[in-house]
């Protein structure tokens, strides 16, 4: 389609950036005051409101400044001032709807909440699902705005440098197929870009709004428009991207840094900035980042903000071509204009807030940022009213630093003050309103933007429209509209409505010399559009003439071809047989394919069930080898248990046995204590004859004794090595001393024991506590009784241990130590054996 413009001049042909003009008329910083409704009933209020624009606070008995004899009412004024029962639209139509109509026409704005912690300053930027505040409001009347007049996606392009590209519509088709084949429904970044995955949306639900169609404002129509929105914070003054997921394992980010681009505007480097098309998408992505925000509980605020987030808005917008069909591919041409909602973190006492550890360190950091805000606004309004050039400590705080464009002159400021009317909150609230009334004072200048004409003339997206229904309506009718080309005529215009005039001094030129110079601009334009009817009228009579002549040239034409037409029908017949001939010959080739196809997956199918059986035999074996691992290990937890009782037992057992033997020593010593005052009365001869058979009737009843007189010779010592059946061999070197010996397995009668032997050994062998082999050797000596029978005192016990080098001990050292305790007691008992 040929659009009917006005061709511009050859200086417009080459577009140039967008220059921003400043003006010499400055606009104060615009600060509201929003005061939250009281929480409990019996909460003192500190506040009084006077008008919709001033504030009276009385300081109360509890307060820092009453006590220092300063308890004077305090007036604050502000621009507006917004009471308790204030809705959430009228704050953003008087605060932030101005701001949203600069961002449209291309001039920035930066707007901020301050207050003390408490005091509703998230809850004024964000609001509640059913009720949004002043960010979520903001995206709708973005978008209800653009709607019809958005950029398909990825057409604008980010370059890394704060600035954007301008793709072909074959590369954004081609970045949006690859979008589409990955699959994904939530957005995730991938080369500086986003897709979805249900993964993030199952666990992480958004937030259901209500979303505000009732606002729109006045766009260009032949423009196009597309948003992205970045999300960062600023904790313990660091940078951080709320919108970097490269790496979901990671539960650590990485610090950003605050640069300069070509133009002297400060922006975050490598930040994330994600392209929306509707306001219900942008919010899912601030959720997104909302969940990565640092928030904490204080003595103040169950969910204190620990960092200044930074929501930014970028509107891209560009003009189409002259067809009013594509983007124009020159990137100077693009305007690019931003809005900044800043959610600060509330200034607290840690006094009063408990902090201590992490959470004093981040309300230290949180003090320190607002307190170099403070500094240079102060300087500002310092350099403003005496026309001092102090240097502004922008560089003291990521804060201060990311925002100097807007103190500078590069868009519109304004401020909420959030304050809580409460008695308790008044040292604090004090200090805000002083630095809401220091804010107010200063100017920032006010920047005009200006975008490149390029001599198109309005109208033209409407007359593509108008085009493509009329090109539609003539291929339903059947006809060929493959040559169409059409002007509609539709797109005339002498120009935009006359320009807006401040008409407040009557002696004013400019005004005058402005309107001069529209006027002027009309009347080129009118004509220009006169002599370029004229010019179409006498082409559209040169082209009728030509169609009629083409209409007589063709008739003859297609008598000639009617012939041609013919001759080649009977071609074509031909043709038709032999291509019959040549598709059966293919379809049995398909066949014999088909059933060759049918074996290789029949022959793959059983190979695969093969390795299938193959792999499973191997896992049963490995289940059968498991199991009986598992079973032999608790067969061999359950005898070490069953060993371990058996154990105690015996040792329970000798310990009884041991108490037994020392009962029978005790009796002993008692018999032999009475055969000796026996004998001294026989010696002495004081006993009477009644006496004597007495003596020698008990004599005969008692036990036998050792013959204490007896005296054997130790060089001739020979040994009884008394070794009962079935012993396990000791198989060491400690073997006992035994030169002269004579050895039995089982003791019949005293005579063995009294026969050419002095000494007794007796062998034995049992387990000890820890399961090992443990061999006694219990020595002792042969003496003759005075019955003539023999008697052994024991005197000695040898232990013999054979130990595996790598058997594991079972048994802790304090029953080793109880085992030497009852050996040792064992060698200081001498065992008696008749």
């Amino acid at each position: 389609m040929k659009s009917s413009r006005i061709k511009p001049p050859v200086s417009a042909k080459k577009p140039t950036r967008p220059r921003m003009q400043t003006s010499t008329s400055k606009d104060p910083v615009q600060v509201y005051c929003r005061i939250r409704p009281m929480q409990n009933s019996s909460d003192v209020s500190c506040m009084k409101i006077i008008s919709d624009r001033t504030i009276v606070i009385t300081p109360p008995e509890s307060a820092v400044n009453f006590r220092n004899a300063n308890s004077k009412e305090i007036q604050t004024t502000f621009t507006k001032v917004f009471t308790p029962d204030t809705k959430q639209r009228d704050i953003f139509n008087n605060v932030a709807l101005p701001l949203v109509e600069n961002l449209i026409h291309g001039k920035n704005a930066l707007l901020f909440t301050y207050g003390v912690t408490g005091s509703g300053k998230t809850y004024t930027m964000t609001g509640e699902p059913q009720d949004g505040g002043i960010m979520p409001r903001c995206l709708d009347v973005i978008f209800n705005s653009i709607s019809n007049y958005q950029a398909k996606k990825f057409v604008f392009k980010p370059d890394k440098l704060n600035g954007f590209d301008v793709q072909s519509e074959t590369d954004a088709m081609l970045d949006r197929q690859g979008e589409i084949h990955a699959g994904l429904t939530t957005p995730r970044k991938t080369n500086g870009k986003f897709r979805r995955q249900d993964s993030d949306s199952d666990s992480n639900p958004m937030i259901t709004r209500e979303p505000d169609e009732s606002q729109l404002l006045n766009v260009d129509p032949d423009n196009a428009y597309a948003v992205f929105i970045t999300y960062v914070e600023i904790y313990n003054n660091s940078v951080y991207d709320l919108l970097d997921d490269d790496d979901p394992r990671s539960k650590t980010m990485q610090s950003k840094i605050v640069r300069e681009d070509g133009n002297k505007n400060m922006y975050v480097h490598a930040v994330t900035e994600v392209e929306v098309k509707s306001a219900d998408e942008a919010f899912e992505v601030f959720q997104r980042g909302q969940r990565k925000r640092r928030v904490a509980h204080t003595a103040l605020n169950a969910e204190s903000s620990r960092s200044h987030s930074v929501f930014t808005i970028r509107l891209v917008q560009a003009p189409l071509d002259c067809d009013g069909e594509n983007v124009i591919q020159d990137k100077r041409v693009i305007c690019v204009s931003q809005l900044s909602l800043v959610d600060l973190a509330g200034s607290e006492r840690t006094n009063r807030t408990k902090n201590t550890g992490q959470r004093l360190r981040e309300a230290g950091n949180i003090n320190n940022s607002l307190m170099t805000l403070r500094s240079c606004l102060e300087i500002l309004r310092e350099n403003q009213v005496q026309n001092t050039t102090k240097m502004v400590p922008y560089r003291e705080s990521k804060l201060t630093h990311m925002f100097k464009n807007y103190f500078d002159g590069e868009g519109k400021v304004r401020m909420v003050v959030c304050v809580n009317p409460r008695a308790d909150d008044y040292d604090e609230t004090i200090q805000v309103m002083k630095f809401a009334e220091m804010t107010q004072e200063v100017q920032v200048a006010r920047p005009q933007a200006t975008k490149v004409d390029l001599g198109f003339t309005p109208g033209r997206r409407q007359a593509n429209k108008i085009f493509k229904e009329a090109r539609s309506r003539l291929e339903k009718e059947g006809r060929d509209v493959a040559d169409l080309d059409i002007d509609l005529g539709l797109v005339y215009s002498l120009g935009g409505a006359f320009p807006d005039f401040d008409l407040t001094n009557p002696h004013d030129d400019n005004i005058i010399t402005t309107l001069m110079q529209f006027l002027e601009q009309r009347i080129n334009k009118r004509n220009l559009l006169r002599g370029d009817l004229e010019k179409k009228q006498n082409e559209f009579r040169k082209m009728l003439l030509t169609l009629e002549q083409d209409n007589n040239f063709y008739k003859n034409e297609n008598v000639s071809l009617k012939a041609v037409n013919a001759q080649q029908k009977k071609t074509l017949d031909a043709l038709g047989n032999h291509i019959n001939k040549t598709e059966s010959q293919i379809n049995s080739l398909l066949r014999k394919l088909n059933s060759a196809n049918e074996t290789i997956k029949g022959l793959q199918q059983e190979l695969r069930d093969r390795d299938l059986a193959l792999n499973q035999r191997l896992i049963d074996k490995q289940k059968v080898k498991q199991k009986y691992n598992t079973k032999i290990q608790m067969e061999t937890d359950k005898m070490n248990k069953e060993l371990e009782i058996r154990l105690k037992q015996q040792r329970l057992h000798l310990h009884n046995q041991m108490k037994n033997q020392d009962e029978k020593l005790k009796k002993v010593k008692q018999i032999l204590d009475s055969d000796g005052n026996f004998e001294e009365q026989k010696d002495g001869k004081e006993v009477m004859s009644d006496g004597k058979e007495e003596a020698r009737s008990r004599r005969d009843t008692r036990v036998a004794v050792a013959n204490l007189r007896h005296r054997r010779s130790q060089s001739a010592d020979r040994w009884i090595d008394h070794r009962p059946g079935a012993l396990v061999p000791i198989g060491t070197v400690l073997q006992p001393l035994m030169r002269r010996r004579r050895s039995v397995t089982k003791l019949t009668s005293p005579k063995e024991i009294t026969e050419g032997a002095s000494r007794y050994c007796l062998m034995a062998q049992e387990q000890d506590t820890d399961g090992e082999l443990e061999t006694k050797l219990y020595k002792g000596d042969i003496l003759p009784t005075s019955g003539g029978g023999a008697q052994v005192v024991f005197n000695d016990v040898e232990c013999l241990k054979q130990l595996s080098p790598t058997s594991n001990r079972k048994r802790s050292g304090v029953d080793s130590k109880d085992n030497a305790e009852f050996n040792n007691d064992n060698k200081k008992r001498p065992r008696v054996n008749n």
